[in-house]
């Protein structure tokens, strides 16, 4: 199993920016995807964002609709770890946000960290 350790979340207010980190205990070049996803009150989980690696090297990235044009993924190879810009935050970017990896051991999780975008 892969650990997973997240980090930058918080409260901000509409139109301010967060960067969350999410660093894996495993190599680069194994690790096939990382991402996000989340999860608010009352909703389903969300797909935000992901970056597949490949030959230990950060490659493709994707974003889920709502977050387009808002968030960037980005990926640090030499510490395994992704990083998740998020700019003109709304409210409707409050959730739960949850790390993950792919790998040839199949998809781990982290705890989750919580983002908060109130005024």
């Amino acid at each position: 199993q892969i650990q997973l350790t997240e980090s930058g979340g918080g409260l901000v207010q509409p139109g301010e920016s967060l960067t969350l980190s999410c660093a894996a205990s495993a190599p680069t070049n194994k690790i096939v995807t990382m991402g996000w996803f989340r999860q608010a009150p009352g909703k389903e989980r969300e797909v935000v964002a992901h970056i597949t690696w490949n030959f230990g090297t950060s490659n493709s990235r994707g974003y889920g609709n709502s977050v387009k044009g808002r968030f960037t993924i980005s990926g640090d190879n030499a510490k395994s770890t992704v990083y998740l810009q998020m700019n003109s935050l709304n409210t409707d970017d409050t959730g739960v946000y949850f790390c993950y990896i792919d790998s040839m051991s199949g998809r781990d999780w982290g705890q989750g960290t919580q983002v908060t975008v109130t005024s």
